[in-house]
């Protein structure tokens, strides 16, 4: 009987291992989040119209937990630290956006209805990676404590 390879091909733990891939990994992750915050923050009068345009009353209110969040999410991630409450802290708000913008069962079928259908699963794939990216820090926090 034959047996299947169980370990990974030297280029993957190449890598894997390298110093950097964990770091960029976080960052293709939480990018769109932390640019989002810094071009809302730049330009305060469209973050706030973007919140009115969802419905979310008061905007500027809105506007500024959205800030608060994609930039102090991203950064707990990026650094290491408390990556469990930016991980939450994002996976909460992509669940929250997912189905206020993207609330494709309340569309007619039809082109807009297979956008938002599309960007409301990819929304829970992020939520997926956060998920993981909180794991990972966890196991590895236990890892040194052990």
């Amino acid at each position: 009987m034959a047996t299947l390879e169980t370990h990974d091909p030297r280029f993957v733990d190449a890598i894997l291992d390298w110093r950097w891939t964990a770091l960029l990994a976080r960052l293709a992750l939480v990018g769109a989040y932390l640019l989002g915050g810094i071009v809302k923050l730049t330009d305060w009068p469209a973050a706030v119209a973007e919140q009115a345009h969802f419905g979310m009353q008061p905007a500027a209110m809105w506007a500024a937990l959205t800030i608060a969040i994609e930039l102090i999410g991203p950064i707990l991630i990026l650094s290491g630290r408390l990556v469990w409450l930016g991980a939450g802290m994002l996976g909460v708000f992509t669940l929250l956006a997912a189905v206020t913008a993207n609330a494709f069962w309340a569309m007619p079928a039809g082109q807009e209805r297979f956008m938002a259908t599309n960007a409301f699963f990819e929304h829970l794939g992020l939520i997926g990676g956060f998920v993981l990216a909180a794991l990972v820090a966890e196991h590895a926090n236990r890892r040194r404590r052990a």
